[in-house]
């Protein structure tokens, strides 16, 4: 039997206080960048998906 997941909550914890140089901090924020990005996408994926049904 298949199971069907209506609602997702993520919660994450961000600290903008590094010890690591200001180079390392400019990957990082690049990094998050394209995380956001790639999950907006799959979520926009999955709203049209559900749109279609």
């Amino acid at each position: 039997m298949p199971i069907e997941i209506k609602e997702l909550h993520i919660k994450i914890n961000v600290d903008e206080n590094t010890t690591g140089s200001a180079g390392a901090t400019t990957v990082d924020q690049k990094k998050v960048t394209r995380l956001i990005h790639e999950n907006v996408e799959q979520i926009m994926k999955i709203q049209h998906r559900k749109k279609e049904r």
